[in-house]
């Protein structure tokens, strides 16, 4: 039997959103660091700085289909097709509601714009699927994903995260915590690159109001290897944490200059 002749082979289409009929708005650019080649000696990263219009239309849609995902109880959630182009464009963070989807086993987010994941999602603790393939403005995920006890699968596009294994860009460097009271009561992303830090990632306490004491950890996380954002209380947590993945920086850390290992 010639190969016109054999019986046409049908592959399942893992993710629908990305053939969605209607007019695409693109993604918003991101050149934080090159995502195709090996970061050069010296180069430098630094947070994203866009912070969520609550006023947004695409916001306000998204909390109401995280309302309805909670009343119905159902287990895949996956917002982006049900917005227009242009509110996906408007989301650049999820809602600290994300954590009510407790039912959840499978979140997809194929192609968002986002730029940070809120802490709140480990409190998703049926999760065992997570896809935010191809949102390449999402360079690290908050440690508390790791409380995502269930999570055995992801789908991330690994060549726009920090430390990876084949480019090694570098994080961005940490500060210490701040001398002021009001840093957390509207933490500047370009500092923190979060808008709410009040909770410790390691041991769910109290954030002091001069800020938390932050450090990146690189994890194996579901499938993937995942730089992680740790907001602690305390020196004393940072040192509670586990090590780092194998051929991945062992142990935490402040970004900015710190050697890597090679890329591969």
């Amino acid at each position: 039997m010639t190969d016109e002749h054999l019986p046409a082979q049908v592959f399942p289409n893992r993710f629908p959103e990305a053939v969605d009929s209607r007019p695409g708005v693109p993604q918003d650019r991101c050149h934080c660091f090159g995502q195709g080649r090996v970061s050069p000696p010296g180069a430098a990263t630094y947070f994203h700085t866009e912070i969520q219009d609550t006023g947004a239309p695409g916001w306000l849609r998204l909390l109401e289909l995280i309302e309805e995902a909670v009343a119905d109880g159902r287990e895949e959630f996956r917002p982006l097709p049900e917005l227009s182009p242009e509110e996906r464009r408007q989301i650049v963070t999820l809602p600290a509601s994300i954590g009510r989807l407790t039912a959840v086993r499978t979140l997809v987010l194929y192609g968002s714009n986002l730029v940070r994941i809120p802490p709140e999602i480990g409190d998703m603790t049926n999760l065992e699927e997570f896809s935010p393939y191809t949102s390449r403005r999402l360079h690290w995920f908050p440690y508390e994903i790791t409380r995502c006890g269930r999570l055995v699968d992801s789908t991330v596009s690994t060549r726009s995260i920090y430390g990876n294994y084949k480019y090694r860009p570098p994080f961005p460097r940490l500060l210490p915590p701040g001398d002021t009271a009001s840093d957390l009561a509207g933490p500047a992303p370009a500092r923190w690159d979060t808008t709410a830090a009040r909770t410790c990632s390691v041991c769910t306490g109290p954030i002091s109001a001069t800020g938390p004491h932050q450090a990146w950890l690189s994890r194996v996380v579901a499938t993937d290897v995942l730089p992680l954002l740790v907001n602690a209380c305390s020196q004393v947590c940072l040192d509670a944490l586990p090590p780092g993945a194998k051929g991945y920086i062992p142990a935490p850390h402040r970004g900015g200059a710190i050697e890597q290992p090679p890329p591969r």
